[in-house]
């Protein structure tokens, strides 16, 4: 089996695993970040298919904006879900200082290393990302900015209707 294949297959499982995580949990929040977890291990697999541009767009716009404005509307939708008292898992969060340091040393010793060079950068694709960009940003810009206007709008009528129940 080369490492492609294995790859494939693990990233493959974490896609499943996500997935049932988003549908099977019961706690919103959980669900919600089974979701950034799903649609990470998606941008991995479009990475290993070398679609860069689409990586990238998935974390940015789903990962990062889609996800983070759910997390957003079920922490409004659901007030007064506090706790108080003592932390129950302190020592958990007291062992994430070092996990961490340990995840960052090794993620810089692998960046620097060469075993996980690609191959020499090519000729600029046609349909590559500079094309994309440049008709996202000229040609498109007009439906790209309605679409974030749109999002702009379920965000402020979220926290509307939010508001309405509270009061």
């Amino acid at each position: 089996m080369t490492a492609g294949l294995l790859t494939f297959w693990v990233l493959a499982a974490m896609v499943v695993a996500s997935a049932a995580g988003v549908v099977l949990k019961r706690n919103p929040i959980h669900s919600a970040l089974f979701l950034v977890a799903h649609l990470a291990t998606l941008a991995a697999l479009f990475l290993e298919m070398r679609a860069e541009f689409l990586a990238t767009a998935q974390v940015i716009v789903y990962a990062g904006a889609i996800a983070i404005l759910f997390v957003f509307a079920i922490m409004v939708l659901i007030p007064g879900r506090e706790e108080t008292g003592p932390d129950p898992l302190r020592p958990q969060r007291l062992l994430a200082v070092p996990v961490a340091g340990l995840l960052l040393v090794l993620l810089a010793v692998m960046l620097r290393s060469t075993l996980f060079a690609g191959p020499e950068p090519g000729a600029p694709v046609a349909g590559g990302v500079a094309t994309i960009g440049r008709a996202l940003f000229t040609d498109y810009l007009f439906p790209f900015e309605v679409t974030s206007v749109l999002l702009l709008v379920a965000l402020v009528g979220v926290i509307a209707l939010a508001k309405r129940r509270v009061a």
